[in-house]
């Protein structure tokens, strides 16, 4: 598959070769053909110092040395010229074939290398062209698939009046979003957020893939009126600048990068305190399920509903106790599992209900050092929220999953929640705190459940293991959670299925 397009000058080169920095995975070949002048020197020096992020970097031809490279990158890079090369069999003692293993092979002078270069490699052809250059892309049409989304990205940058603006990886996320630093020309840095559609799954109950079943958002409508929701009750987080909802792409604000953790990775206690409070303020407000959009577009907001939670509270089934066993659970452990739930989820029906930010933990809490009150606590990743039991996101930030937070801050963060929920509560004495509590347990156990097979399933399925560092805490949190005398038939199954909890 082919993709040209035209370069007008230097300017236009050192813009591509920084967005194909956000194309390229590892793995990637990149032969670069041309007459000398035609620009690939700048080309490959834009994209590898776009990716160390220094536009300072030092990037040396590789005319002399065949080989250049730059192994403490967030993806190390080998930059080879092969102008010099003897005979192509001499690649193979350049390290090639392991700078391909590691991470992306710029190639100049590639017709040098004969048939050695990998034959899924993506070919670029640079022409001088009137007073620019001329590309022209060969490459299979996954690659090929990333390089046209960079552009479109930028062609949207271009059309919001961000033309001239640089970007660079920010972060990924266990979805299929990924997330850019734009600095655009006055300076300002902004975030995109990059969110193509994602495929089709397979069905998992009555015909619907799993997003459809969970209700995992699926465009970007939700985040934005979500985002609005929040803004109008006084909360923080990031204002929608620009938004193409049916390429996926939204341009934020920056609530920038101060989190609640300390450089050691530990909670700072003040911050988790205050984000509960910011819970508490978020759950004293009467539920909202319609939240319109300018576009005239109403997002509702949907129901955690029993098949939602009984669908994730499954994938301890599916995928944690196959990977730890090595078999597949029995068909009578299978249903006594899932009747438990139905027990555990129907003394859900009278719970408290309110909007559930669903992932209300450290990752995506962004600390406000310049504002008051709640909206010292920055909200993101907010568009997979539900309507449910409010309980919910009080197990996600005292059972953190990404961070151990010491018991005594763990329960002074309860006790903070259910004195201000005691006191915003209308008409006064409203708020159960009994039944509240047991509806925190339930809903702990749900999460864990659902976040002890989540990192098995990243793992497995999507090529993810660094998730696996969090099971030993999510196993620790689901022991907490079912000491409840509400959870004891699940205690007992897991007692039975042989789950072996660590000590806390």
């Amino acid at each position: 598959m082919t993709l040209t397009l035209f370069l007008a000058d230097e300017r236009d080169t050192i813009e591509f070769g920084e967005d194909m920095a956000l194309a390229l995975k590892q793995g990637d070949c990149v032969a670069l053909s041309g007459d000398l002048g035609a620009g690939k020197s700048t080309f490959a020096r834009a994209l590898i110092r776009a990716v160390a992020d220094d536009t300072d970097l030092e990037v040396p031809s590789p005319t002399f040395t065949l080989v250049q490279s730059y192994e403490d990158l967030r993806i190390p890079i080998a930059h080879f010229d092969l102008y010099r090369l003897g005979d192509s069999s001499e690649l193979d003692e350049l390290g090639f074939d392991e700078a391909l293993l590691s991470g992306i092979c710029l190639v100049e002078w590639p017709e040098m290398a004969g048939d050695l270069l990998p034959a899924d490699r993506i070919v670029m052809k640079l022409e001088h062209e009137g007073t620019g250059r001329r590309v022209t892309i060969t490459a299979p049409a996954p690659a090929l698939s990333r390089i046209r989304r960079v552009l479109a990205i930028r062609q949207f940058l271009n059309s919001h009046g961000y033309a001239g603006a640089s970007r660079r990886f920010l972060t990924g996320d266990a979805s299929m979003r990924a997330y850019e630093s734009v600095r655009t020309q006055a300076s300002e840095i902004l975030v995109l957020m990059d969110w193509p559609k994602r495929p089709e799954g397979p069905p998992v109950l009555d015909g619907k893939p799993y997003p459809k079943v969970a209700h995992i958002a699926e465009d970007a409508y939700p985040f934005v009126a979500i985002s609005h929701y929040l803004r109008d009750i006084g909360l923080t987080a990031p204002d929608v600048l620009e938004v193409d909802y049916d390429q996926g792409i939204l341009l934020l604000e920056n609530l920038g990068s101060e989190g609640v953790l300390d450089d050691d990775g530990r909670p700072i206690e003040d911050r988790y305190r205050e984000s509960v409070v910011c819970l508490a303020y978020l759950h004293s407000h009467a539920m909202r399920q319609d939240l319109p959009l300018d576009t005239g577009h109403i997002h509702h907001v949907p129901d955690f509903d029993p098949i939602a939670m009984k669908m994730e509270a499954r994938l301890l089934l599916d995928w944690y106790l196959p990977w730890k066993r090595g078999a597949q659970p029995s068909e009578d452990e299978r249903q006594d599992y899932l009747s438990i739930w139905d027990e555990l989820i129907g003394e859900l029906a009278s719970a408290e209900k309110n909007l559930l930010l669903r992932d209300f933990h450290s990752p995506n809490i962004i600390w406000q050092p310049k504002q008051t009150g709640v909206r010292r606590v920055g909200l993101i990743d907010f568009q997979d929220a539900m309507i449910g039991p409010t309980a919910y996101d009080l197990a996600s930030i005292v059972q953190d999953a990404r961070v151990d937070i010491p018991k005594a801050l763990a329960d002074q963060m309860v006790i903070d929640y259910l004195t201000l929920r005691r006191s915003l509560s209308s008409p006064p004495g409203a708020f159960d705190e009994t039944r509240f509590l047991k509806s925190w347990a339930i809903m702990a156990a749900q999460r864990n459940c659902k976040l002890g097979g989540l990192w098995v399933r990243l793992k497995e399925r999507d090529g993810k293991p660094q998730y696996l560092q969090h099971m030993p805490r999510t196993l620790r949190h689901l022991s907490t959670a079912l000491a409840h005398e509400a959870l004891a038939p699940l205690r007992d199954w897991c007692v039975r299925a042989g789950i072996e909890f660590p000590e806390s």
